[in-house]
């Protein structure tokens, strides 16, 4: 029977706990105004032990930001394997795949913000991408069921199949991605206008579903 007080338990019930704390914290207040005092007084943990476990703050911030990732996956799973979703036409399920950048704005913008700031952070400190593979795992990667979709969508006629279909998933996430953050940011200029930020996504989606639709 595994001794659930040992020392290799203990460590990751601790972990554990910190990353939560730690990710709970840098959504309310942002990554930069966290100390590690901060996550240690609130989980119960020493500073000390945090540093033996994660090595600096910034090794913290990344398991962090990974658990929150992964929290939202399970927030979308199952979604795309539905009856519901698979009987939609393969246009109608890029769609509604697209669609998926306005629910996290909408629904998630302290995530987005905090997002933000962790690019930041990484160029900034130039952390080097061995340490960012984990990280790189968890993020949401819509393009398995993207392509599925597009593949559908040609089948059944709704989608053209002259389309480069990675180049493209990979442009209109790119680019509905840092819209979210860009509007989650604040306005900047006086010309800003972020009231009407989902009406912007929206429209940059309507694009690129003209430029799917099969004639």
């Amino acid at each position: 029977m595994e001794n659930v007080f040992s020392q290799e338990n203990l460590r990751s019930r601790r972990t554990e706990q910190a990353v939560a704390v730690s990710a709970r914290l840098f959504l309310e207040r942002g990554i930069e105004a966290v100390k590690m005092t901060d996550i240690a007084e609130t989980s119960g943990i020493g500073v000390a032990t945090l540093y033996r476990y994660f090595g600096t703050k910034t090794g913290i911030t990344i398991a962090a930001m990974t658990y929150l990732w992964n929290q939202l996956k399970l927030m979308f799973s199952g979604i795309f394997e539905s009856e519901v979703f698979l009987q939609q036409t393969g246009l109608k399920q890029l769609t509604d795949l697209m669609r998926m950048f306005t629910v996290l704005y909408e629904a998630h913008k302290d995530f987005m913000r905090l997002l933000s700031e962790f690019d930041l952070m990484l160029v900034r400190e130039q952390v080097p991408k061995e340490d960012l593979v984990d990280y790189e795992r968890s993020i949401i990667n819509f393009y398995p069921v993207f392509a599925k979709a597009y593949r559908a969508g040609v089948a059944d006629g709704t989608v053209r199949e002259t389309v480069d279909c990675q180049l493209f998933y990979v442009t209109f996430a790119h680019a509905l991605l840092e819209m979210c953050k860009k509007m989650v940011g604040g306005e900047l200029l006086p010309s800003d206008h972020f009231e009407h930020a989902t009406d912007e996504m929206n429209l940059l989606i309507d694009t690129a579903v003209c430029y799917l639709r099969k004639d």
